[in-house]
């Protein structure tokens, strides 16, 4: 397996994975556990991405492939996927993945089947993936950057106006971007993520600290090709302390004060059985997101933290109807 490659890295999926949410440490290390239990069928959805993939040409040029490439954005260089619809005049979306994601890991069912109805772009967040160096490293503000980082990618790339999507620990950047970028964000998608974050998480957090002796063997042999043991330790502990920082001087509040801002349609998505984004979390975008009101949470009954790649024919039936609905 080549580390840098999220197309060969990502075939052992994320199944059940995320790291944002309330919910007891056995609850949380289950879902680590259980996070490449989809590999044979997501493994095979994300193989099936790689005989497509095409470098975005210097021209600008789009074929009927994915595209992948890489610019500069804030400093870094950031690595992105687009869908083969990327420049044929669709509704465009752009997708934030979750901790320790990339956009082959957490959205390739996404970028492989929504491309006849919009054009996909995900990325893998600076310091994941194919977007380093630099290591990821999580100052106070590394939501907020993480979103900074999203906007000046689709401006890079020409897009001014586009749909927003976030998934986990990417649903928390994408309301930031929403709200920091409202006259570029047209709608908003958002599941698996929290505007606060409570005692019980930080608990959590903590019982998973150390990867070797709390992450199940198969959870580490996903991320170690990755970022190495000693990499996946130290990135997965300033994680841990990042959080805890939030807690304790910011009163857990990720979101919350922007959430309330944002006046773009916004959908909620959420997985009933999901441990580690408990119900009250979508319920409260509901209610507290102005651009929400009026639109029904989308509910999968059998859904856990990834039914986004689960069941993702529903999943992407109900994006391109809130994408295209005018």
């Amino acid at each position: 397996v080549d580390p840098t490659n999220t197309l060969q890295f990502g075939v052992q999926g994320r199944d059940n994975e995320g790291f944002l949410g309330p919910g007891t440490a056995d609850a949380m290390l289950g879902s680590l556990a259980s996070s490449v239990r989809g590999g044979a069928r997501f493994g095979a959805q994300v193989c099936a991405l790689a005989p497509s993939v095409a470098r975005r040409t210097a021209s600008g040029q789009q074929t009927n492939e994915l595209q992948e490439g890489s610019v500069h954005v804030n400093g870094v260089e950031l690595y992105y996927t687009e869908s083969p619809g990327s420049g044929s005049g669709l509704p465009t979306l752009v997708a934030l993945p979750g901790a320790l994601g990339t956009a082959a890991t957490d959205f390739g069912p996404q970028l492989r089947d929504l491309g006849n109805h919009l054009k996909v772009v995900s990325f893998d967040p600076r310091g994941y993936g194919r977007s380093r160096p630099p290591n990821r490293d999580f100052p106070v503000d590394f939501y907020q950057r993480d979103a900074d980082d999203a906007a000046g990618l689709m401006e890079a790339l020409g897009y001014d106006q586009y749909t927003v999507m976030g998934w986990s620990d990417g649903a928390m950047s994408a309301v930031l971007l929403a709200a920091a970028y409202s006259s570029r964000v047209e709608r908003l998608i958002i599941f698996g993520g929290n505007a606060f974050l409570t005692n019980e998480d930080i608990d959590a957090f903590e019982a998973t600290r150390d990867v070797a002796k709390t992450w199940s063997t198969r959870m580490r042999e996903t991320h170690e090709p990755v970022y190495g043991k000693v990499g996946l330790q130290t990135l997965w502990s300033s994680a841990v302390d990042a959080w805890g920082n939030i807690y304790e001087n910011f009163d857990g509040k990720v979101c919350v004060d922007e959430a309330r801002t944002i006046e773009c349609p916004t959908l909620v998505m959420h997985g009933e059985k999901d441990p580690i984004c408990l119900a009250e979390h979508p319920q409260w975008f509901c209610d507290n997101i102005p651009g929400a009101s009026g639109i029904p949470m989308k509910v999968f009954p059998e859904g856990k933290h990834n039914f986004h790649l689960r069941y993702a024919e529903e999943a992407n039936e109900a994006i391109i109807d809130f994408c295209t609905d005018m």
